[in-house]
């Protein structure tokens, strides 16, 4: 007897029922109306047929939860986030700025009110206008520098203090002098100087030789300055203060008319970074039998010198104490901290929009 496979007998059976559906029969057989195309397993009574669930139901196929849901690959969190590459803070901070770092040209001369040597004289001029508005300098990010207020009240005769809202003013010079000005109660200043000798305008704190740094929970100081004309021999800007017990005078300095660099004589200690603010290297120096604060005396001095001019900013006074003592260097009791502008000669100006210190 000839064998029939069962491929065989299911083609003869849907062979037949198709001809059976084209003349009207066969509509409660065995393979129903669900048939090949799987169109869901409709058919009437077609058991099979209505099972038709691969075929039909496709889940994988249309479902796609795989294919379509893609949530790797459409979510992108990582992608699309790219927090750290459109943040960018340090990117636009631009620490190290573009001012000349350690173009030099300062002459032999008086310096601050303790009249140090003045700068190392080297031959370059780089970076004398320092930072340009819109913070290249780049202390804390993008910072701007706006403009002075209207008005105000100069002060313009040599070693002479007062009072600019919760902050106080000085004006010293060992020559012919120049003018502080300062605007009610806000915290700006202007200052302007023609071949004064040793000229320095500042305002800020006076805090009255109570505490050491440690004894504060936080110093600072923010500014924002826009110069013009020169500044003689040496110059800087930034902050100025003294300390007592041990008598320091100290610098933390931002931008200069000369380029930034250590004081004439002075001996480097290292170099130290704050986040967000910049890189600095540290000076000491020794004065002997100089002006200050206690008179003619003999005293150190502290530098924090930025690479690289700023002409705006935070500048976290705290951070640069602590990183000081780092190399040996402790200041005594804090009798100032001021936002400075000083000129070893030359004829010049400048306004700080933004002008304060703060100690809590």
């Amino acid at each position: 007897m000839t064998s029939v496979s069962p491929h065989t007998s299911f083609g003869i059976l849907v062979f037949s029922c198709l001809a059976a559906v084209a003349v009207g029969s066969c509509a409660n057989g065995e393979i129903g109306g669900g048939g090949e195309g799987g169109s869901g397993g409709s058919a009437t009574g077609g058991i099979t047929g209505t099972g038709g669930v691969t075929a039909t139901g496709g889940i994988k196929g249309t479902g796609g939860v795989v294919a379509t849901g893609g949530i790797t690959g459409t979510g992108g969190v990582t992608a699309t986030g790219g927090i750290k590459g459109t943040g960018g803070i340090m990117a636009t901070g631009g620490i190290t700025g573009t001012g000349g770092i350690m173009a030099t040209g300062g002459s032999m001369g008086g310096r601050g009110g303790g009249g140090s040597s003045g700068r190392a004289g080297s031959s370059g001029s780089g970076g004398a206008t320092g930072g340009t508005p819109g913070g290249t300098g780049g202390l804390s990010g993008n910072c701007t520098v706006g403009a002075v207020p209207g008005g105000g009240t100069q002060h313009c005769s040599s070693n002479q203090s007062g009072t600019v809202g919760s902050q106080q003013w000085t004006v010293w010079s060992s020559g012919g002098g120049g003018c502080l000005t300062t605007y009610g109660s806000s915290a700006a200043f202007s200052a302007s100087w023609n071949n004064s000798g040793d000229f320095l305008a500042r305002v800020g704190l006076a805090m009255g030789s109570s505490k050491t740094p440690d004894q504060y929970t936080d110093i600072a100081a923010d500014f924002a300055e826009k110069k013009s004309g020169s500044g003689g021999g040496y110059s800087s800007i930034g902050v100025y203060g003294w300390s007592v017990s041990p008598l320091v005078e100290f610098y933390v300095e931002e931008d200069s008319y000369n380029g930034l660099g250590g004081p004439y004589g002075a001996s480097k200690k290292g170099t130290f970074t704050i986040d967000g603010e910049g890189t600095y290297d540290v000076y000491q120096h020794q004065q002997t039998n100089q002006p200050s604060i206690q008179g003619t005396a003999t005293f150190q001095q502290f530098y924090s010198v930025r690479q690289g001019a700023g002409s705006c900013g935070h500048i976290s006074l705290s951070k640069h104490f602590a990183q000081w003592k780092t190399f040996g260097m402790t200041l005594g009791k804090m009798e100032e901290a001021k936002i400075l502008v000083e000129a070893g000669g030359g004829s010049g100006s400048i306004d700080f929009p933004t002008a304060s210190v703060t100690a809590q």
